[in-house]
């Protein structure tokens, strides 16, 4: 906003004592002991002067009266409002169980700093429990730093829920074949403690069980949305529901014009993946979502822009750089484009009702952006260039394999924001006046 020229009065309202700081290292490099959690702060772009409220969680939305409550009983006015609360770690289930000592989550600061603690100890073992990208990053850096850990996953191979099966498959053999005692269909029925409050011991719903000193649940997040309970606002379990221009919309379904929407916390249409609505949890598009929000609370409607950017996303484990671009999780198909599975180097393309609808790279980002370029112009499935590695694992489409979701990840589609979902690809220009 600063950026855009605003000079008025800017707030800044946040649960965590600390000013803005970057989290994926904290699975990464702060795990690992390379880098202290103090190190992970965001640079500043430029001066934001801002009153900074640290420490102290929004709790309630007056949309009436243009006032946020903060849970020390003080309230803030506004003439325009940025939700951008995000996503906690889900915990575990049995609150009992989750207060042991030993038990983790990993989302914040603290949570990185307290568990690299317990793994500098060096923990007989560590039961990771699910295998999405976190745990999967925090098995890994267990493995590099020679710690014995257990990961248990509900699905059939790790990351199937963000990549499919095809791709899980070979997550799977990436845990084996780095010592991980990977544990797959089944799911952790209960923690145990010793005498002093201490976790010890891990019961599986196959019937076995498995003693660990360092647990981690890793069961995805929870959207920071409870606060605007009552408020009138369209927030639930999914995120906050706003335009293609961050504008959130209320619970009849009508746009705001003074509340806006950013980052993971947001479900957003996209022109190029048939306006479904979008919850993203990516790095990128919270700063791309920001910039798009920031431009629109300082424009007249007619200088608006829509936030159109293209999902990306990437993990580094066992040693493998893992990127995506577009939404794997809507194809129906995957084709190996170039490389090969089993070399662990190799691109892989998703398609959906005959179009390139994602990508996903083991140690190939170089691929990355033809695709993206491909996602922007609906480009066929599959691919029909020379480029395609022609070996014999690439040359048909498979099923790629993805589990049914027991809870939609998309809303409906919808055509709120104006743009053509037949538009080919989309190029806005500055208005003249």
């Amino acid at each position: 906003m600063r950026e855009e020229g605003f000079t008025g009065s800017l707030t800044m309202i946040g649960d965590e004592p600390y000013e803005p700081y970057d989290r994926p290292p904290l699975s990464k490099q702060i795990l690992l002991g390379r880098a202290t959690a103090d190190h992970t702060l965001l640079p500043r772009r430029r001066a934001i002067d801002a009153e900074w409220r640290l420490g102290v969680p929004a709790t309630g939305l007056d949309m009436a009266a243009r006032r946020v409550r903060l849970g020390d009983g003080d309230e803030v006015e506004y003439d325009r409002l940025l939700i951008a609360t995000g996503v906690r770690a889900r915990p575990w289930p049995k609150e009992d169980e989750a207060e042991l000592d030993g038990v983790f989550v990993l989302r914040t600061r603290d949570d990185a700093y307290a568990l690299e603690r317990s793994l500098a100890q060096s923990p007989r073992r560590v039961l990771v429990i699910g295998a999405g990208f976190t745990g999967s990053e925090i098995a890994s850096a267990c493995r590099e730093r020679g710690i014995a850990v257990t990961v248990a996953e509900r699905a059939a191979a790790p990351l199937v829920g963000a990549l499919g099966g095809v791709i899980g498959a070979v997550a799977a053999e990436l845990h084996h074949e780095n010592g991980v005692d990977l544990r797959c269909g089944v799911m952790v029925t209960g923690l145990e403690g010793d005498s002093t409050g201490r976790v010890r011991t891990a019961h599986f719903s196959d019937g076995n069980s498995v003693e660990a000193d360092v647990v981690v649940v890793a069961l995805g997040a929870t959207r920071n949305t409870e606060w605007l309970a009552g408020s009138g606002l369209g927030a639930g379990p999914r995120g906050i529901a706003c335009d293609a221009g961050c504008r959130a919309f209320d619970i009849r379904g009508i746009v705001t014009d003074d509340i806006y929407v950013a980052g993971d916390v947001a479900r957003s249409p996209h022109p190029l993946f048939g306006y479904q609505f979008l919850s993203l949890e990516h790095w990128g598009n919270a700063v791309s979502q920001a910039e798009t929000a920031a431009h629109n609370m300082m424009s007249e409607s007619a200088d608006r822009r829509p936030h159109i950017w293209v999902p990306a996303f990437w993990s580094s484990q066992f040693g493998v750089n893992i990127k995506s671009v577009g939404v794997p999780t809507m194809g129906t198909e995957i084709v190996i484009a170039q490389g090969a599975l089993n070399e662990r180097r190799f691109t892989g393309v998703y398609g959906y009702q005959g179009r390139v609808i994602g990508a996903v790279t083991f140690d190939q980002s170089k691929w990355l952006q033809f695709y993206q370029q491909q996602i922007e112009t609906t480009a066929p499935f599959p691919p029909p260039f020379p480029t395609v590695d022609r070996r014999l694992e690439g040359q048909h489409p498979r099923d790629a394999d993805f589990p049914d979701p027991s809870v939609p990840t998309h809303g409906p589609t919808v055509t709120l924001s104006g743009y053509a979902p037949d538009d080919r690809r989309l190029t806005f220009t500055p208005a003249r006046h």
